[in-house]
């Protein structure tokens, strides 16, 4: 039979214990990571729920703008020509990239707030006709 070997720090737990705790520590944090639950009934306000879009599509918006101001410099100035017309079009698609994203990202909040609700809804009819 064989006798384990101590740990440096002289306490007597196994390795496969260690793997618990650190696994259970782990799965314990992927759990409080979740920023809503399904569960919870709060509502909140639409600038709660639609400011991370809307701050993506004023982003992109303000960088396409700048895109386009860059992308036409070539026409005015002579000098740097090269430069103006290699960094405004990648600055113009970055904030198309940008706007376009936002703009998507929009409609998916609206799905998934409406499931949400049809969700909440369904539980509550289930927990009615279930408690009788």
């Amino acid at each position: 039979m064989e006798i384990p070997p101590k740990s440096p720090d002289g306490s007597e737990k196994s390795p496969q214990s260690k793997e618990l705790i650190t696994s259970n520590t782990a799965s314990t944090l992927c759990m409080s990571s979740r920023s809503e639950s399904m569960w919870t009934s709060t509502s909140r306000s639409k600038w709660d729920i639609y400011h991370k879009p809307v701050i993506v599509v004023s982003v992109g918006a303000a960088i396409f703008l700048f895109g386009m101001v860059i992308t036409s410099l070539p026409c005015f100035l002579n000098e740097n020509k090269k430069v103006y017309k290699m960094c405004g079009p990648a600055i113009l698609s970055l904030g198309l990239m940008l706007l376009v994203c936002g703009l998507v990202w929009i409609p998916i909040i609206r799905k998934k707030q409406k499931q949400r609700q049809k969700s909440q809804f369904l539980q509550s009819l289930k927990s009615f006709f279930c408690n009788r």
